[in-house]
């Protein structure tokens, strides 16, 4: 019987809930009465009844001087739930439609502030992030003189800031695996990752430690090298050591780089004897040739 009471109750709370204010005014086909509901929600909070009752009226109202600001809450009803996506794209078309409005101003903002809301961690893919910056900065061009304009700064350098920490994540991953099955190309991609690295971000923390390795990676390149390139890519080597010292020159790395660049330099020094040796047998070689194939002409008259 209990049980009985409790299912009772259940039933007349929906049916209560289905005649509801709410539930009134959504079936309503009176436009100003669903607007005048839209904006009540609004300023009270209850966005996602807000965003329904907009969603009715706002086909009726659209091109009247109601709908500017109905299209900036709907966007913000969006974003206070947290839809950011959406709310981004509603804000980006207000901006559009009603570019000399009050709150146009406000709307690129939000759309850009909305964006890099919905931007991910470094170690995910960054083209989300890539378009929240482009957002920031058609915002920080267009109002330079912004209330909102520090705000969208610090936007944009934790934005770089994500992209820088990506690319130390893809070098990472490069200098481990160059001790895998195919070192080779591995040790020819961190040297290209590196130098593309220090670049893009000159003023990077990293930057030290990923010279560092850019002496170690090149060695080991260089000693996995053909006979042919191996003297080329030593030099190289040698040559990102003396960057290193000119560019750190208290570092801490200075000892290990410093036992690298002894190493190039012994296999430099061993390998320019032995190439001294292939192109002396190689001259002999041509030589040798050039005599037999004088003689043979010699032969044939």
């Amino acid at each position: 019987m209990r049980v009985q009471s409790i299912l009772l109750l259940i039933i007349i709370l929906v049916v209560a809930g289905a005649c509801g204010p709410f539930n009134k005014l959504e079936k309503s086909t009176n436009w100003e009465e669903l607007y005048a509901g839209a904006n009540k929600y609004y300023q009270e909070g209850e966005y996602n009844k807000a965003i329904i009752l907009y969603d009715k009226v706002l086909p009726v109202i659209r091109g009247s001087e109601k709908a500017e600001l109905a299209d900036y809450n709907y966007a913000n009803c969006h974003f206070k739930t947290k839809r950011y996506i959406e709310a981004a794209g509603y804000f980006s078309n207000f901006y559009r439609t009603y570019n000399r409005s009050p709150l146009a101003e406000e709307a690129l903002f939000m759309n850009a502030y909305s964006l890099y809301l919905d931007s991910p961690d470094a170690n995910l893919d960054q083209q989300s992030s890539r378009e929240a910056v482009a957002a920031i900065q058609q915002f920080v061009t267009k109002f330079p003189a912004s209330a909102s304009y520090e705000r969208a700064m610090d936007m944009l350098v934790d934005l770089q800031g994500r992209f820088e920490e990506k690319a130390y994540m893809e070098s990472s991953m490069y200098y481990r695996l160059k001790d895998g099955l195919y070192p080779g190309d591995f040790y020819r991609a961190c040297i290209i990752n590196f130098q593309n690295f220090m670049k893009n971000y000159p003023e990077s923390k990293h930057n030290e430690e990923l010279a560092y390795k850019l002496v170690e990676v090149s060695t080991g390149y260089a000693e996995n090298s053909t006979f042919l390139k191996k003297k080329e890519r030593l030099e190289d080597a040698l040559g990102f050591a003396s960057t290193f010292y000119r560019r750190y020159p208290t570092s801490a790395y200075t000892g290990k780089v410093k036992e690298i660049e002894e190493k190039a330099k012994e296999e430099l020094e061993s390998h320019s004897i032995d190439l001294k040796d292939y192109n002396e047998r190689l001259a002999e070689q041509k030589a040798q040739a050039l005599e037999n194939k004088a003689i043979e002409k010699v032969e044939i008259k």
